[in-house]
């Protein structure tokens, strides 16, 4: 009986471990990518430090200190007057020493607002892919641009791992104004409280619009609706809505032009691209900006490409039915609208 039973465990053994290899074998691009975020991400989350090592260091700056002591109001506001998840996140701090952590590259087809996706365990297909190692970022865009393809590569301001690790503080964050860190230390744990496999789009464009109402609930709460923290923040959300909806007006233009243009050869097709982005890039001009630095000029230069496009319709393009549902079903109740949006869209 006994040998017998050593037989059959064996035999699981060695099926599972055959099973684990074929998988490897099949899907080895898949798992190596996994490890190595896997590794970047501990080695952030283990080298972190808890915020009160900061606070009680006398060489660290009384400026940067305010902006920790901001990052735990803004937390403890969002668990108690959002209702976001309460999460271990945001109670330590990672020292960036002032340089990039992380790359993301998004890609689009070139003559198509149609976004390259890969597909990953458990949060399903998205729109992008990160990396903690440059060289790999910029080896992935020109493996990408080989393809054809529109690829765009940006330093993301945080990142959440939707409650698998305990995010930290980045360094660089503390960089922000009081407003713009308030929104992203919000965007980040409606990530941890809302999240739909699948729906990247839904998940972005949320996070974003309630990262945004919420900084403005929190900066009245600390400050006030007078203060010039809420009245700067709420100016250049003025000007940057205004930019965005420009911006969703040059991708419904993109797609006319490209839908016109199919049967005409690729070089036809590159100029007349390159014409219709200008134009959308020029015609900024026209929109009356204070506080954004003019992006005609930082853009002409170095024309965008599709993915540019395509990164606003992922982070913007449903802010205002959000706003329109907020404000006629729930009367601006942003707490509300948020348990609602828990109950209708449970996490993954």
């Amino acid at each position: 009986m006994l040998s017998r039973s050593l037989t059959i465990i064996k035999w699981t053994l060695v099926t599972v471990v055959s099973v684990v290899f074929i998988f490897c074998l099949i899907y080895w691009d898949l798992v190596a990518y996994g490890y190595r975020q896997a590794k970047g991400q501990l080695h952030i989350v283990w080298n972190a430090k808890p915020v009160a090592f900061y606070l009680n260091d006398p060489a660290f700056p009384d400026s940067l200190k305010t902006k920790l002591r901001l990052i735990s109001e803004v937390r403890q506001f969002a668990i108690d007057s959002l209702d976001l998840k309460d999460t271990r996140n945001y109670k330590t701090m990672f020292d960036q020493q002032g340089k990039e952590i992380m790359w993301v590259v998004t890609a689009s087809e070139s003559f198509e607002l149609k976004e390259r996706t890969w597909k990953f365990p458990v949060i399903g297909e998205v729109p992008y892919k990160g990396f903690f190692d440059e060289a790999r970022a910029w080896s992935e865009k020109s493996k990408l641009e080989a393809e054809g393809l529109d690829v765009n590569v940006r330093n993301p301001g945080g990142w959440s791992t939707l409650g698998w690790f305990t995010d930290p503080i980045l360094s660089n964050m503390l960089l922000k104004s009081d407003g713009d860190l308030a929104s992203l230390i919000i965007h980040e744990m409606v990530h941890a409280t809302i999240f739909v496999k699948d729906s990247i789009d839904f998940n972005e464009n949320l996070a974003s619009f309630i990262g945004d109402r919420g900084a403005e609930k929190f900066l009245i709460y600390k400050y006030g609706e007078q203060s010039e923290q809420y009245q700067s923040y709420i100016r250049y959300d003025q000007e940057f809505v205004a930019y965005v909806d420009h911006i969703l007006r040059g991708c419904n233009f993109l797609d006319s032009i490209y839908r016109a243009i199919v049967e005409k050869p690729t070089h036809e097709k590159m100029t007349i691209k390159e014409t219709a982005i200008q134009k959308i890039i020029k015609s900024t001009d026209s929109l009356s900006f204070s506080v954004l630095l003019h992006p005609s000029k930082r853009l002409m230069n170095s024309l965008p490409n599709n993915a540019y496009f395509l990164s606003f319709r992922r982070y913007q393009s449903r802010q205002h039915d959000f706003d329109k549902e907020w404000q006629e079903t729930f009367k601006g109740d942003l707490k509300a609208y948020i348990n609602y949006l828990r109950e209708h869209h449970p996490f993954l």
